[in-house]
């Protein structure tokens, strides 16, 4: 474990972790909005 921690790397985009958590949805690391029908 301690071999592995030295290759990992921070997460892009962890600024949108709360976006994600609530469920918006991301394409190509853009926020998608859904049109309303």
């Amino acid at each position: 474990m301690m071999s592995a921690q030295k290759k990992w790397r921070k997460l892009d985009g962890r600024n949108r972790l709360p976006e994600i958590i609530q469920g918006v949805e991301f394409r190509d690391g853009l926020r998608h909005v859904q049109a309303a029908a």
